[in-house]
């Protein structure tokens, strides 16, 4: 593996040089990823749009993301992820202090707040399919590294939206994209004094089209990847689509909205446990132990289906939270240990793709199959879905038997 100058002079195997920039990097910029849906969607009411003005400007930045992100994968691997990256953090200092300016002077159009927001998720998506490439590149200890960053960011995503709430109502919203900008201008900064060592050769024969068929090659020819992704995509649609909108429909009527409130932070609170567990355990077979991990990840549908007093509601989603950091985790060690880095920026962008396509299609089926079937019904059934998916997982062979290696050269 081609580690960091400071790795191989003997650090400790995460804490390097580079490791501690891109952590704070990734830190920073994850608080402003977990304040902006807050702010934006405040910021949208205030000025008078609604809830369809709210759900226009959160769209209009996960439809170029999804779109996107592909093209994301053959760029990091043409002109190398960092310069993608810094790229990418800097457009979005600009789209953020752009709109930080609307907000202090004025009340913005519509159609501002959805051009902006389509710029940052395009800015996501040229950003994203890197961070699968640098991890090995900067860290000995390649799950430990996974883990610690999961850990920062499930962290500053449990804090961000309690500050965005804090600097909205005692300040403007303005003030939270002011902060959301100077969170991106220091991972710029982080990322650009990074001391990579041995980089892939850049992939710049042929065309982009052809680089996209080599990724696609490279991900279809893996059968543990694309069988998880598969898995994953109808989990998407009917497992995690609907938790959250109907998540909060039935805990707000069964309690109140403080109540849902607690709820989302325990799963918060999950994911922080989880991370902190897989910097510890490391399995020799780590997908089938994150897909055994993931049997609790039903009690999050499961305990809102069945409307469980609010103690027990919460223990399931500390459950499920732990679940899902653990096997996010064992997935994204697979992934950038398990795929050769000439080709794997572009192999992350498929599955990344992948992964997120489905989730708006679940969240927009929800409402209208639970208007038919019943809400508490629907989520009984993801629960069963929930399960069924990691049933399909232990039982496909490549999946069960992926082996832990350290990192592939």
């Amino acid at each position: 593996m081609a580690g960091s100058e400071e790795g191989r002079r003997g650090e400790p195997a995460v804490w390097t040089r580079d490791f501690r920039l891109f952590f704070t990097a990734r830190s920073v910029s994850t608080l402003g990823t977990g304040m902006v849906p807050v702010a934006m969607s405040l910021g949208v009411i205030q000025a008078g749009y609604g809830a369809t003005g709210v759900g226009l400007t959160l769209a209009s930045s996960v439809v170029p993301m999804a779109l996107l992100v592909l093209f994301g994968g053959v760029f990091a691997d043409r002109f190398t992820p960092r310069r993608m990256m810094v790229g990418a953090d800097i457009a979005r200092v600009l789209s953020q202090v752009t709109t930080a300016v609307l907000f202090l002077t004025g009340t913005p159009a519509l159609w501002q707040l959805m051009v902006i927001s389509a710029v940052n998720g395009t800015a996501a998506a040229m950003f994203q399919p890197g961070l699968a490439s640098l991890i090995p590149r900067i860290a000995t200890d390649v799950q430990a590294a996974v883990a610690t960053q999961r850990t920062s960011e499930s962290f500053m995503l449990l804090l961000g939206p309690a500050v965005a709430g804090i600097l909205v109502s005692a300040a403007d919203v303005g003030v939270v994209f002011l902060m959301d900008a100077a969170g991106f201008a220091v991972s710029a900064v982080c990322l650009a004094l990074l001391r990579l060592t041995g980089a892939p050769p850049p992939a710049q024969e042929g065309s982009v089209w052809r680089n996209l068929k080599e990724g696609w090659r490279e991900f279809s020819s893996r059968t543990w990847m694309w069988g998880v992704i598969l898995v994953w995509s109808v989990m998407g649609i009917a497992v995690f689509g609907p938790i959250l909108p109907l998540g909060a429909t039935i805990i707000s009527a069964a309690y109140d909205a403080q109540a849902y409130g607690f709820v989302m932070s325990a799963y918060g609170a999950g994911t922080i446990l989880g991370g902190l567990v897989a910097m510890r355990i490391k399995p020799v077979h780590p997908l089938a132990a994150g897909a055994t991990a993931m049997f609790l990840y039903a009690l999050q549908p499961l305990s809102i289906a069945l409307r469980l007093p609010l103690p027990l509601m919460l223990a399931c989603h500390v459950a499920a939270g732990v679940a899902m950091a653990f096997w996010g985790v064992m997935w994204m060690t697979s992934v950038q240990t398990q795929v050769a880095p000439g080709v794997l920026n572009r192999v992350h962008a498929y599955e990344v793709a992948g992964s997120i396509m489905a989730l708006p299609i679940g969240q927009a089926l929800a409402g209208p199959v639970a208007g038919v079937v019943g809400p508490e019904e629907l989520l009984g059934a993801s629960s069963v879905i929930s399960v069924t998916g990691c049933v399909v997982l232990l039982a496909v062979p490549a999946v069960r038997r992926l082996r832990r290696v350290a990192a592939t050269s």
